[in-house]
C-alpha cells in the first residue's frame, strides 16, 4: 500500500506535513464531539460488530464532515476506536480548523480511524487546504500528529503533485505595515 521512505523522500515528507498544518486543538474538539450518520438505508449486525449505510451517506462529528456513497462502521476495536469506510466516486471529507480556514480531501475511498484521528485516502485522493494541495494514488493523513504521507499510482506515471499557493500580496503587505495610530 503505502512504500516507506527513504531518505531523500524524508525532507519532501517534512515539507508536506508543513503544507497541511492540521491543528491538532481543532481536531482534538471535534473528536470529543458525538459522530451522527444519516444515510438512506442502514444494516448493522450486532455479533460481527458492523454497520453499512447506503445512499446519499453523511458522518458529522463537530466540524468534521464526510460524505459518500456507502459507508462500512467497524466498532469491533470499543467505543472510540471506530473504523469508518467511506466509498464513494469521490467521497468527500472537510474539517474547519482552529483558524478558520478548511481542509478538504477526496477519494475513492477515505477511512477515518476514530482512535488515532487519521484518514487514509485511496484512489485518484486529493488533500486541500488554504488552495494548496496535494494528489496522488493514496494519502495518509494522521491529523493529531500533523503528519502526511503520499504515493502516486504505479499504473499511471507514478507521482504525487504538490502545489504550494504564495501568500497573497495584500496578506503579505498586511502583514508588514505598521498599525495606524
Amino acid at each position: 500500500m503505502l512504500k516507506p521512505f527513504i531518505s531523500p523522500f524524508l525532507k519532501i515528507s517534512l515539507g508536506l506535513s508543513l503544507l497541511l498544518p492540521f491543528v491538532a486543538a481543532a481536531t482534538k474538539e471535534d473528536a470529543s464531539q458525538p459522530i451522527k450518520v444519516a444515510s438512506n438505508y442502514q444494516e448493522g449486525d450486532g455479533i460481527k460488530k458492523r454497520a453499512i449505510y447506503r445512499g446519499n451517506v453523511q458522518i458529522s462529528q463537530g466540524s468534521l464532515t464526510i460524505k459518500a456513497d456507502e459507508l462500512e462502521v467497524d466498532v469491533s476495536q470499543g467505543k472510540g476506536n471506530e473504523v469508518f469506510i467511506a466509498i464513494g466516486q469521490p467521497a468527500e471529507y472537510s474539517q474547519q480548523q482552529e483558524d478558520g480556514s478548511m481542509v478538504t480531501a477526496k477519494a475513492n475511498k477515505i477511512t477515518y480511524t476514530r482512535g488515532n484521528l487519521s484518514l487514509l485516502l485511496d484512489g485518484n485522493a486529493e488533500v486541500e487546504q488554504n488552495a494548496s494541495s496535494v494528489t496522488g494514488n493514496s494519502i495518509m493523513v494522521n491529523m493529531e500528529l500533523e503528519q502526511i504521507i503520499a504515493q502516486g499510482d504505479e499504473q499511471k506515471n507514478g507521482r504525487v503533485i504538490t502545489i504550494f499557493q504564495p501568500e497573497s500580496s495584500a496578506t503579505n503587505q498586511a502583514n508588514t505595515e505598521e498599525p495606524q495610530p
